[in-house]
C-alpha cells in the first residue's frame, strides 16, 4: 500500500521544525549571558572583597607603623632620661666622694701625722707644722726678731716634736743673724748635746766654730772643727770643716 503525504501536513510540519530550529539557537545564547553576568557579578564581589582585606591590611600596617613609631619614641625619650639619671648619679656619687675626702682632709688635720722631717720620720701633732713653717717664712722674709721670737713659742709649745731640733737650729741662726753670737752658740750646742745623730747635728757645730772664728777664739775653733770631722767625717759639714782647719793653721 502506498503512503501518500499531504503537502499541507508536509508544510506545517516543516514550519514547526523549522521554527524550533530557530528558537533553540537563541534560548541558549540567552543561557550563556546570565552565566557570564553572574561570574562578572561573583568575580567584582570576589575583587571587592579582596580590596576590602587589602585595605584593612594596610590599615593594619598603617596602625602598626604609626605604634612603632610611638614606641620608637618612648625608647628615644626613657634613653635621654635613662642618660640624664646617670649623669645625676655620677654627679652625686662625685659630690659625695669629695665630701668624704674633703671632711677626711679636715679630720687629719686634727689628727697626729707621720711626717719626715730632715730625713727623720716622727708623729706630729696638729697645728706644728703650720706653726713651723711660719716662722720659717719671717725668716725668710728678713723679719729675725720676729722668727727668733716664733721658734722659741715653737719650741716651748711643742716639746716633744720631730721639728725640736730643726726649729733650734733656725732659732741659732735668727739669733746669729741678730748678732748674738753667745746667745745663738748656746742654742747650737743644745741641738749637738741633745741630738747628736740628727743630721743638723753637725752643720749646729759649724755654725758654732763660725761663732768662734769671729769672737776671735781660734783655739776653741780649731777643736769645734776637728769635732766635726771626728764625729761626723762624711758629712758636707766635715768636708768645710776640713777647709777651715787648713786655713787655721
Amino acid at each position: 500500500m502506498s503512503h501518500r503525504f499531504s503537502w499541507p501536513r508536509l508544510a506545517v510540519a516543516a514550519s514547526v521544525a523549522g521554527a524550533a530550529l530557530v528558537a533553540l539557537p537563541a534560548h541558549a545564547g540567552l543561557f550563556d549571558d546570565d552565566q557570564a553576568r553572574q561570574a562578572i557579578l561573583d568575580l567584582r564581589a570576589k575583587t571587592d572583597n579582596l580590596s576590602g582585606q587589602l585595605s584593612a591590611a594596610q590599615r593594619t600596617i598603617l596602625d602598626q607603623s604609626n605604634r612603632l613609631d610611638q614606641l620608637n619614641d618612648q625608647v628615644a625619650t626613657l634613653r635621654g632620661q635613662n642618660e640624664d639619671l646617670a649623669n645625676q648619679l655620677a654627679a652625686l656619687q662625685k659630690q659625695e666622694k669629695d665630701s668624704y675626702t674633703d671632711l677626711d682632709t679636715r679630720l687629719k688635720k686634727f689628727e697626729p701625722q707621720q711626717e719626715t722631717v730632715d730625713g727623720v720620720q716622727g708623729v706630729v701633732q696638729p697645728g706644728e707644722t703650720d706653726a713651723f713653717n711660719a716662722a720659717s717664712d719671717q725668716f725668710r722674709s728678713g723679719d729675725f726678731k720676729g722668727a727668733a721670737a716664733a721658734f722659741r713659742s715653737f719650741i716651748d709649745k711643742y716639746p716633744q716634736s720631730p721639728y725640736q731640733p730643726t726649729a733650734q737650729y733656725w732659732l741659732g741662726n735668727a739669733l746669729y743673724a741678730l748678732k748674738d753670737y753667745r746667745g745663738s752658740t748656746a742654742v747650737w750646742q743644745n741641738v749637738v748635746k741633745n741630738y747628736p745623730q740628727h743630721p743638723r747635728a753637725p752643720e749646729a757645730l759649724l755654725a758654732i766654730a763660725n761663732n768662734q772664728i769671729e769672737l776671735g777664739q781660734r783655739t776653741a775653733a780649731r777643736h769645734t772643727l776637728e769635732q766635726i770631722v771626728a764625729q761626723y767625717g762624711n758629712s758636707d759639714a766635715a768636708q768645710t770643716a776640713q777647709s777651715k782647719l787648713s786655713q787655721l793653721r
